[in-house]
């Protein structure tokens, strides 16, 4: 195997974190941010991409394969957490907001087409990697379609998904439509496209996007119940103006004072 084999245990139901442990100079890269704690011995380094033998080529091939991140809207940056002692270590990775981590073994589904931030934290080892659709109007219509993560190698990758996460098997031929925001992740052999919603009253006034992802199998798809813009534009909805949180003598009134400084 190329990838470091590592053990992990998710806690948790809808606020979860992975605990990964690491037998000595084993290592697991994660995006920047996700870290939750660590325990003794595990040494922590920025790295250029994920670290990968497909990094190779030198400084410029690996500055190469991490400014393809930036097109993802990561960082060029990752961080790796090695163990440098003599015995098992842990380090834990949280979900930035609530739901799913979604353990994939990638020696078992091969190459994972995921959303552009829904990856969490891997083996080092996996290759994390862009994935461009053919059509254009995939990218230039789709908002979250045309340019995703996708992960490869044969070690544990994670994943993490909005709200409750659901596993459908598509057989051959078989399609399903999906909001495009709800799409979390694909195995590659699921083809994928954005198609129109057709109808201008649906789209105007059905509540619901101009588009939706067409997925069709074979193939696995996880899709999630609540996508993190969807929450973020509830709360931004819901939240008062600074006239009205004053003119309100409610707990929404003194949260929006503390945050403003008042």
């Amino acid at each position: 195997m190329n990838n470091h084999e590592i053990d992990y245990k998710i806690y948790g139901d809808d606020m979860q974190f992975v605990e990964v442990e690491l037998d000595p100079k084993e290592t697991v890269v994660a995006e920047a941010g996700s870290l939750m704690m660590m325990e003794d011995d595990i040494q922590m380094e920025t790295i250029f991409g994920d670290g990968s033998s497909a990094d190779g080529g030198g400084f410029v091939g690996k500055l190469f394969n991490a400014g393809k991140r930036v097109l993802t809207g990561e960082s060029l940056f990752m961080t790796a957490f090695t163990n440098q002692g003599y015995v098992k270590r842990r380090v834990s990775f949280a979900s930035p907001y609530p739901g799913k981590i979604i353990p994939l073994d990638l020696s078992r589904h091969g190459k994972i087409i995921c959303q552009k931030d829904a990856f969490l934290a891997a083996a080092k080892g996996v290759s994390v990697g862009i994935e461009f659709q053919r059509k254009l109007g995939t990218g230039f219509f789709g908002g979250e379609g045309f340019i995703m993560q996708k992960l490869e190698g044969d070690g544990m990758a994670f994943i993490h998904a909005g709200g409750t996460l659901h596993q459908k098997n598509l057989q051959p031929g078989e399609t399903l439509r999906v909001d495009t925001g709800c799409l979390v992740a694909m195995t590659s052999g699921v083809d994928y496209n954005i198609e129109f919603v057709k109808g201008v009253k649906t789209a105007l006034f059905g509540g619901e996007g101009l588009f939706f992802a067409t997925l069709r199998g074979p193939g696995i798809v996880w899709v999630q119940s609540l996508p993190f813009s969807r929450l973020a534009s509830r709360v931004f909805s819901a939240m008062p103006s600074r006239g009205g949180a004053k003119d309100e003598g409610s707990v929404a009134k003194g949260l929006f004072d503390l945050f403003n400084g008042d």
